[in-house]
């Protein structure tokens, strides 16, 4: 093998491999940040254990909120979803594509979507693009 065929391959073509950076902040990257203060902090001025003490409970407020933000999430795509069911069998309308309301009766939902759908005569209409429901008759 040649020295430019070892160049060229990428080893040393001076491309640097490309990662994608973190979008959120978790408890990882907090300690690894953590590390990196105390690893760099002056010895002569520690930091102080109430500044790591407010940094830590810091942590577990933020990861709190997260995870009440995703039981709140899958809590409404529930909801979706038992809204949806409970369309299924009813009187429907909604409005096309081009504008007209069309109404129908409701004979589906299907979940394959983070929004649901309904089918209404053969037609799969978003849930949020139903505009009423109507009870019909037993």
């Amino acid at each position: 093998m040649t020295v430019d065929a070892v160049a060229s391959s990428g080893l040393y073509s001076g491309q640097t491999p490309t990662r994608a950076p973190k979008q959120t902040l978790d408890s990882e990257v907090f300690m690894t940040l953590l590390v990196a203060q105390l690893r760099n902090q002056d010895p002569s001025s520690p930091m102080d254990t109430n500044e790591m003490m407010s940094q830590q409970t810091a942590l577990a407020s933020l990861e709190q909120v997260t995870n009440m933000n995703e039981v709140s999430q899958e809590q409404f795509a529930l909801t979706m979803r038992m809204a949806a069911l409970g369309i299924v069998g009813q009187q429907v309308s909604y409005t096309a594509t081009d504008g007209t309301v069309i109404s129908g009766t409701a004979s589906a939902a299907s979940f394959a979507a983070s929004v649901p759908s309904i089918t209404i005569d053969g037609e799969s209409v978003a849930l949020d693009k139903i505009l009423s429901v109507q009870t019909t008759g037993a």
